[in-house]
């Protein structure tokens, strides 16, 4: 299945999440599976076709916490959110 052929519906958002590996103060980096808290950043892939929604493809969003449904596609996390768990849009 190719990312192309998602299209959300309704107020629906696709966000690919943006891992961050944390770092400790003496440089040792630690993998996102050693922390227990999931992104809440991630880029728009693709929207809904509702006029509510305010993002377009391509930008850099923060979402709520645990908001949206998980999904894989070709072995990619991706998040199917609700307009509304959009907090900010990063610039």
């Amino acid at each position: 299945m190719k990312k192309e052929n998602i299209y959300p519906l309704r107020d629906n958002v696709l966000v690919k999440l943006i891992k961050k590996d944390a770092k400790t103060k003496s440089g040792i980096v630690l993998p996102e599976t050693v922390s227990e808290d999931k992104p809440q950043e991630g880029k728009i892939i693709a929207v809904g076709d509702s006029k509510e929604i305010k993002v377009k493809s391509g930008q850099t969003v923060i979402f709520a916490k645990y908001s949206g449904t998980e999904i894989k596609i070709n072995a990619e996390d991706y998040l199917l959110i609700k307009n509304e768990d959009l907090l900010a849009i990063v610039r």
